[in-house]
């Protein structure tokens, strides 16, 4: 079947998404009908209305009730009349008789409305059937948590048909007649359970989740007599989680002094699994409970809460879980998921039958909403494998199955006392998770969606980097305790920051979930910026802000703290650099509204030979700005190389591709230049152990041949063959040049790496609505035993292309204009541009691109000053961090550009570098990047620019000022561009640029882009 974005979107539910369903009938208006000294009573001395809010606020239930006060029957029945209520409570004062009669006339509206009698004492009613008027009888003791319960018990009793038959939800079954007792039992149950639930449901899942799961805590059902409990043990039997009975209540209408012990005798009978509590206020009926066997609790006791509270723990699974020997003696015990697996494979094989044999592990995992996996253990025991061993390889794999399931898509809340570190995605504090770690949470909630792209790449392991996010939180703490918020406005020098951030001191609530998070992780980390504004959609701060990775392998704890903590910091300071700042005042953003959050990710890599790295990274973007040949804009392109992928987004030497074109290499049409333009260095993480705490967490940068011995170069690379002028699609062959043209997996797709960022870019950009871009890194091992590992590192959109204005190139524009162009980017026809700064070709040399770049910056900033906007034009790759490949200006050194030229030099043969953070950034602002290469049609008219009066000159750039604006005509449908002169400043001849030594110019192997020559 073909993977295609609508298969891809037909996702796999949210698990949460069926409990919004659940208890979907709320009790939302309360009518209490009371004397006005009650109400006056309840309102000014109890704040009833208060307590109740406060009561749901504290149990983070949702929507408290609103109660509306009736002082009598006429003004509660005009009530009825207008308004629409769930629950109807009336409060006597002496006229218990009346209260029936009002309870009678509000059944006769058959409105459906529970109608609960609320007394300042036990009353007996003698003649009256109080459900002939009143459906509950319950003591008022001024205890608000009575109202809460009555209100949560009314809820169960309306949802509970629903809610078992939908998902399975549990239920409690409670058998006791007097409304004194039923008064204090229940609030004791629901306080429990709610925060049992609390405690226990979804360990680690965010809060929105925990909320949801909230309703699916056990149900509550009230019964008073003995037919009425067996009725309600019959009806929900598959999903009574325990029964709580009194001795002494009617059967067949009479006080039976027997009837709960032989009611949970019967239960006992049918279902041996089901926990028991029997509540009398006779001690000597404890002996009866055991021979049931039963637990027993006193209702006379002090203690009755307590007790209460341990069976809800211990025996409804509630608690941790405890295993223990024959004699009942406690060998562990666990509090999560992960915990419990962990126990199991080293528990003995006798107590793990025991608890099989008891139903233990499905009863907590129904305690947790876990319903599916218990549904599937509660039938089975040992006789169901062939030995005990086998059994707990069953229930291990089941366990971890389902952990591994639940976690996917979510980003889950950190808790440093008990969490589990195969957790996908944590979040640590409070607030925005930022621009980068936005768009990763929702990388890992697509591809948990498409279970389909698993079934179509058997061979290939899909896997997200684990990630720790912490939130702009930790930013705020860190910038008010030190006093920081001035640096934003402060313009000083990126090194002063540092040092002053450095110096700072840091939060001790984030440090000390740090250290726990680091005492269960020992893999290499990449500490990673995380704005708000980073990666968004039309304003995408990409590179901007740091990135430092972390060997995190120092057998001290205190010592990987301190690096973890060095690099947060380091992150944090790069919120106030220079480069962000310019980024901010040409987007017109307040600086001091930027927050940084941080995103700790465990390193996509393997150790070859101390050195750590992944065999191949990349970027790929779903719109190809720069196509060639058959090659089509919304094919896509990507960029790959060994090692780590700073070597992609910093513009150095790589290999373009389009995954819809994987054979086809336009900087490869011949061996020369496939030799001249391949990759010849790679980054690394240096894993030895230096002097610590390192300070200095730079990547080492390698030449490829390091990578054979004990590396994966011999996965990716080919052999140059120079006795046959050739290139083989090998590295077996010794004693030969290496060249990195990932013929192994383009070609002979070891991993098919072409087809899945196909696949993967449909998806996403389908889901995003716009192009997008993503980061990606895989491993690759020799033999079949492991798959190839693909994984994807970061998700951003692309700059939205919308319906283009049209914007047209006349031939007159083309014979007046001093730059034509057919490799332009972007879409604009700008008029208010009247300076030029450029390099001079004449006196340009490679070995001084830094102070060219730096040359630039202190223009740019004049021209900014005076608010002027300019062109910028010069050899080779712009942008890029590599000096030997163009001039490597930062942000704020051109900040103030309108648009960029790149000319053709002999000195500069490079690639097209639309994988680099630059590039985005480019295209984020509408800046347009104009490439004259020396094709046919292509010219820069040197003589008129160097014509033209100069406002300054330095050693190497020249700044001038033309007398009236120019026109830069770009057309985005075509690529192509035409900057025109005014006609009062004229144009000199036309020079057409011939081709760069060694240059592609016939068309035949030009892709154009941000390099002298498409090759």
């Amino acid at each position: 079947m073909p993977f295609t974005p609508a298969l891809q979107l037909v996702a796999q539910d949210s698990e949460f998404r069926k409990f919004h369903d659940l208890m979907a009938r709320k009790v939302q208006n309360i009518l209490l009908v009371s004397t006005a000294y009650d109400a006056w009573v309840m309102e000014e001395d109890c704040k009833l209305s208060e307590r109740i809010v406060s009561e749901y606020q504290g149990l983070n239930l949702s929507r408290p009730p609103r109660l509306t006060w009736a002082s009598g029957a006429d003004e509660a029945l005009a009530f009825l009349a207008e308004r629409t209520f769930e629950l109807i409570i009336l409060m006597p004062q002496l006229a218990e008789r009346e209260a029936l009669t009002l309870g009678r006339r509000i059944k006769e509206l058959n409105l459906g409305i529970p109608v609960y009698l609320l007394t300042h004492r036990e009353v007996f009613l003698p003649g009256e059937s109080p459900a002939e008027g009143i459906d509950r009888q319950f003591v008022w003791t001024g205890n608000a948590d009575l109202l809460v319960a009555l209100v949560k018990n009314a809820e169960d009793a309306m949802n509970v048909d629903f809610d078992t038959r939908s998902v399975g939800i549990r239920v409690i079954i409670v058998v006791e007649d007097s409304p004194r007792y039923q008064s204090c039992l229940l609030p004791i149950l629901y306080r429990e359970l709610v925060v049992q639930t609390q405690e226990v449901i979804r360990q680690g899942l965010n809060q929105e989740h925990r909320l949801l799961t909230m309703r699916c805590r056990p149900k509550i059902l009230l019964a008073g007599t003995f037919e009425d409990g067996l009725d309600l043990f019959r009806k929900f039997e598959p999903y009574v989680l325990g029964v709580i009975s009194d001795v002494r209540y009617p059967r067949a209408g009479r006080l039976d002094p027997s009837a709960g012990v032989d009611l949970l005798a019967a239960i006992k009978a049918q279902r041996f699994d089901i926990p028991l509590l029997l509540m009398s206020n006779e001690p000597e009926n404890a002996r009866r409970a055991q021979d049931i066997p039963a637990n027993f609790v006193d209702k006379n006791s002090p203690t009755l809460l307590a007790d209460v509270r341990r069976f809800v723990l211990d025996r409804l699974g509630f608690g941790d879980f405890v295993f223990r020997d024959a004699d009942g003696g406690e060998i562990a015990r666990a509090g999560s998921m992960f915990a419990l697996e962990e126990c199991l494979k080293t528990m003995p094989a006798d107590v793990l039958v025991h608890h099989s044999r008891h139903n233990d592990f499905s009863r907590w995992f129904f305690a947790r909403t876990e319903f599916e996996l218990a549904d599937r253990l509660r039938p089975m025991s040992e006789k169901d494998f062939a030995s005990p061993e086998l059994l707990r390889q069953g229930v291990l794999k089941m366990v971890r199955m389902r952990r591994e399931q639940r976690q996917k898509g979510i980003v889950a809340n950190f808790n440093p006392k008990d969490f589990d570190p195969t957790t996908d995605f944590f979040k640590i504090g409070e607030g925005s998770l930022g621009g980068k770690a936005r768009g990763l949470a929702f990388l890992f909630s697509l591809l948990n969606r498409i279970p389909a792209l698993q079934d179509k790449y058997p061979g290939v392991e899909f896997a997200m980097p684990k990630t720790l996010a912490i939130a702009t939180e930790g930013f705020d703490s860190f910038v008010k305790m030190n006093d920081l918020k001035g640096l934003a406005e402060m313009d000083i020098p990126d090194e002063e920051v540092l040092q002053a951030v450095g110096k700072a001191r840091f939060p001790r609530w984030l440090r000390n979930q740090l250290k726990a998070y680091l005492t269960q992780v020992r893999h290499p980390l990449a500490v990673r910026s995380s704005s708000l504004l980073e990666d968004a959609q039309f304003q995408a701060y990409a590179g901007l802000y740091s990135t430092i990775m972390v060997p995190n392998n120092h057998p001290d704890l205190d010592t990987r703290l301190e690096e973890m903590i060095l690099a947060i910091k380091q992150v944090w300071a790069s919120t106030f650099y220079q480069a962000p700042k310019a980024f901010s005042r040409r987007v017109s953003q307040r600086t001091d509204e930027e927050k940084m959050g941080v995103l700790v990710q465990q390193v996509i890599g393997e150790d070859y030979g101390g050195y750590f790295y992944p065999a191949i990274s990349g970027v790929a973007q779903s719109y190809n700005y720069y196509p060639f040949g058959r090659m089509k804009p919304e094919d896509g392109v990507a960029t790959i190389a060994l090692g780590f992928g700073k070597i992609v987004v910093d513009g150095g030497q790589t290999l373009r591709f389009s995954p819809r074109h994987p054979n086809i290499l336009p900087q490869c049409p011949t061996v020369e230049l496939a030799l001249r333009t391949a990759q010849t260095e790679f980054y690394s993480l240096s894993l030895e152990r230096w002097p610590w705490p390192r300070t200095d967490f730079s990547l080492v940068r390698r030449n490829i041949v390091e990578a054979e011995a004990t590396g994966p170069l011999p996965l990716v690379a080919s052999t140059f063959l120079p006795e046959e002028g050739r290139i083989r699609d090998t590295a077996s062959i010794p004693d030969r040049p290496r060249v990195l043209l990932f013929a192994p997996v383009l070609k002979h797709k070891i991993l098919p790496l072409a087809e899945i960022l196909q696949d993967v870019m449909a998806v996403a950009e389908s889901a995003m609505g716009c192009p997008v871009e993503m980061e990606f890194a895989c491993n690759l091992y020799p033999g079949k035993e492991r798959k190839p590992v693909f994984s994807l590192l970061q998700l951003r959109p692309m700059s939205a292309r919308a319906d283009l204005n049209r914007v047209t190139i006349s031939e007159e524009d083309r014979a007046r204009a001093f730059c034509l162009s057919t490799h332009a980017l972007g879409n604009a026809e700008k008029m208010d541009v009247e300076d030029i700064v450029y390099v001079r070709p004449s006196g340009f040399e490679v070995e001084k691109t830094v102070q060219i770049a730096a040359e630039i910056g202190r223009i740019n900033a004049l021209l900014m000053d005076a608010g002027r906007k300019y062109l910028l034009v010069g050899p080779g790759r712009w942008g890029t961090a590599d000096r030997w490949l163009g001039i490597p200006v930062a942000w704020n050194d051109i900040c103030g550009v309108a648009a960029i030229v790149e000319t053709a030099s002999a000195q500069l043969r490079v690639e097209p570098s639309q994988g680099s953070h630059f590039f985005h950034n480019i295209t984020t602002l509408g800046i347009n990047y104009i490439m004259v290469s020396g094709k046919d049609g292509e010219r820069f008219d040197w003589d008129w620019l160097e014509a033209q009066e100069v406002s300054s000159m330095d050693e190497h750039v020249v700044h001038v000022r033309l007398r009236k604006p120019m026109r830069i005509k770009v057309d985005g449908r075509t690529s192509h561009c035409a900057i025109i002169p005014d006609d009062e400043g004229g144009r000199g001849r036309e020079i057409i640029v011939p081709p760069a030594p060694g240059c592609c110019a016939t068309g035949s192997g030009a892709q154009g882009g941000p390099g002298p020559c498409a090759l």
